[in-house]
C-alpha cells in the first residue's frame, strides 16, 4: 500500500496530520496523538487554552 493511501488523523495536541503506522494496527481507533511528546504535553495544551 502506498503511503498516500494510508488513513490519516489530526493530532489532538499539535493539530498536525499523521498517518497510520503498523504498530498502531490493533488500536488505530484509540490513537489520538502523533507522538509520545504530544501525548505528554496534552495537559499543558489544555491548561494554556483554558487560561486564555
Amino acid at each position: 500500500m502506498k503511503k498516500s493511501q494510508l488513513p490519516v488523523k489530526i493530532c489532538k495536541t499539535c493539530g498536525r496530520p499523521f498517518s497510520w503506522r503498523k504498530k498502531w494496527a490493533k488500536d488505530w481507533e484509540e490513537v489520538k496523538y502523533c507522538s509520545h511528546r504530544c501525548r505528554a504535553n496534552r495537559k499543558t495544551k489544555k491548561a494554556q487554552t483554558a487560561g486564555n
